[in-house]
């Protein structure tokens, strides 16, 4: 059932709304559908623009929803964000949009807290930035997650691997050769993530662990465990490091790290030199030759020299796979290659997928 919520005008301040509705099916996307950004009695109130912004929630296409502030609306349904013309809002109703989403995700945004990120049901991950932070206007990115998480034959079908890829991606799943995926924000890597572990035999206990729990695995032994942060008191956060360490004592076949950001990279590669084979993470790097400087600065938040960091992720990670998102929008697998050596330095050599 949505759950729908008002935006009311100023000078009070915007409220979340919690009402019963006649049973109807979910939105397949979310509990923010086209009929959830207002209750049907605050029709009269609420801006035209907003009533209209939840279709595109209900789009099955739509991958990312982003307002810009004066520049308006955009929408990216895979081939990048396109700007939605015919859509127009008032920084003030912008502003209320941004509260009354960060508000059904159980926070708080204003002016004392202008940036926050929340995840709401289903998944779906909304980021809001208050002006004069956001200078042009109040900023609000949306990330859609998938209806179903799509398996390496469609994601082939689709064009992010070829079908040669696919297998070699499946028969790195089958060695059990743990895997780090790369590559820039959006250009699919938990998508292809997903689709791998999903490949992984059934009796294989996989534990996931994520900043905003967005991996989406057909398997029947999946534990997904995911961040919290912090309080306004600042108690009761809990991050990925002690996530890990966490993990690791349920006896996981496969551990998981949907994004390596921080000192967790330590925690990682501790356990991946441990036995933990089948293991995979993924990594935000705009090309291969970039895996190693982010590796080492992810290795001295955690008090890793270089040539430490070096050596364990040479003995921890099989293959580097990256993805790239072209100038068409499309997201593609682009190359691989496995961590090396070179001077107690850790650096690339570029694989051949026939390797």
């Amino acid at each position: 059932m949505a759950v729908p919520f008002v935006v009311t005008p100023r000078p009070r301040e915007p409220r979340v709304e919690r009402t019963e509705r006649e049973p109807r099916a979910p939105s397949a996307r979310a509990d923010l559908g086209a009929r959830s950004i207002a209750g049907d009695e605050g029709a009269s109130r609420r801006p035209p623009a907003l009533e209209s912004f939840g279709r595109y929630l209900d789009d099955p296409d739509v991958t990312d929803l982003f307002v810009n502030g004066a520049a308006g609306l955009f929408v990216d349904r895979g081939n990048g964000p396109q700007r939605v013309r015919e859509w127009h809002a008032a920084e003030r109703d912008v502003r209320d949009l941004a509260v009354a989403l960060i508000g059904l995700g159980g926070r708080h945004i204003d002016d004392a807290t202008p940036c926050v990120d929340v995840r709401l049901e289903r998944g779906l991950r909304v980021h809001a930035v208050l002006s004069p932070i956001a200078h042009q206007g109040t900023s609000i990115s949306i990330r859609v997650p998938k209806i179903s998480a799509p398996d390496l034959d469609e994601l082939a079908r689709g064009g992010l691997v070829d079908a040669p890829g696919a297998a070699r991606l499946d028969r790195l799943v089958a060695d059990r050769a743990n895997v780090l995926i790369t590559g820039a924000g959006g250009s699919g890597k938990t998508t292809l993530l997903s689709a791998m572990l999903s490949r992984a035999p059934e009796t294989d206990r996989i534990v996931t662990i994520e900043d905003v729990a967005e991996l989406r695995l057909r398997h029947p032994h999946h534990v997904a465990l995911e961040a919290r942060q912090p309080n306004l008191e600042g108690a009761g956060g809990v991050d990925l490091a002690r996530l890990v360490r966490e993990a690791l004592r349920m006896r996981p076949d496969r551990l998981v790290i949907g994004e390596c950001r921080g000192a967790e990279v330590r925690d990682l590669l501790s356990a991946l030199n441990t036995g933990h084979d089948g293991g995979a993470g993924t990594l935000h790097a705009n090309g291969l030759s970039d895996v190693p400087a982010r590796l080492e600065a992810l290795g001295a938040l955690a008090g890793l020299d270089d040539r430490s960091l070096a050596r364990q992720v040479v003995s921890a990670i099989g293959c580097v796979v990256h993805l790239a998102r072209g100038s068409d929008g499309r997201r593609r697998v682009i190359g691989a290659a496995r961590p090396v050596l070179k001077n107690d330095r850790l650096s690339v050599e570029a694989l051949g997928w026939s390797e």
